[in-house]
């Protein structure tokens, strides 16, 4: 296990993109300390564990690794569906446009998608599928996400793969000691 900044695994998460719809999230507090732990992933690609942190309002450091290569009987049932967890969020990654004529496309096919789900009857989850298609987003799905706790699945997830998440948690930790985010305000 290779750990890495957490922007250059959502980088392989863009660069990986088969069946963008495939991607399923879990995410919330860390079990200890600053910040927030999120687990990626899908069915052809595996998992991907991140940890990060606010340093200040406008950056966010962390780090991540590949946790597994693929899913097993075991671990999927340890990620929301849309099947069977209609009352999860969703989440979407984007990336930005190549350039201005990308843009002018993009912005059409999702004025067209507003359109259409505002003249026919449709299911919330149909319109965001349907936005993130339009923004050709790399990767979207359920998320079970707790903003101010942690969802039990991941728990379940830490404990399934407890040397990385201790791993990545020392090394989150060496982060906010080098950022002094720790100390509070001088």
């Amino acid at each position: 296990m290779r750990v890495r900044d957490w922007q250059d695994i959502l980088s392989d998460v863009v660069d990986e993109s088969r069946d963008s719809s495939g991607w399923r999230a879990v995410a919330g507090n860390r079990r200890q300390g600053l910040g927030e732990d999120l687990f990626l992933s899908h069915r052809d690609i595996g998992v991907y564990q991140l940890k990060t942190y606010a340093k200040n309002p406008y950056e966010v450091r962390g780090v991540g690794a590949r946790v597994a290569r693929r899913i097993d009987d075991e671990l999927e049932p340890l990620f929301p569906t849309r099947e069977t967890d209609e009352d999860t969020g969703r989440f979407g990654v984007q990336r930005p446009p190549e350039d201005e004529d990308e843009a002018k496309s993009m912005a059409r096919r999702l004025e067209a998608a507003i359109d259409v789900h505002s003249e026919a009857p449709t299911t919330p989850d149909d319109f965001f599928t349907d936005v993130m298609e339009a923004l050709d987003s790399p990767a979207f799905g359920p998320m079970d996400y707790e903003f101010d706790a942690r969802p039990d699945r991941l728990d379940d997830l830490s404990d399934e793969f407890t040397d990385a998440d201790a791993l990545l948690s020392s090394e989150l930790e060496d982060l906010i000691e080098t950022d002094e985010v720790d100390r509070g305000f001088h």
